[in-house]
């Protein structure tokens, strides 16, 4: 599953790191990916947390293919 975020539209609402320790925030609360925080996007093994995170985004900000 390819996870991609787009840092524009987070609102820095905190629900996809209390569904999943692999996204993590920057300084300004915007999210990222722990694992890499300097890429957009990564590929993982399918995890159900990941897409429960990426359907709960209020802002559709992490997607997930």
């Amino acid at each position: 599953m390819k996870i991609q975020l787009i840092p524009e539209k987070c609102i820095a609402c905190g629900l996809c790191q209390t569904i999943s320790n692999e996204f993590d925030y920057d300084d300004d609360g915007i999210v990222l990916l722990a694992s890499a925080p300097a890429s957009l996007e990564k590929e993982f093994p399918n995890q159900a947390e990941l897409l429960l995170a990426a359907k709960s985004c209020p802002t559709k900000a992490i997607l997930a293919d």
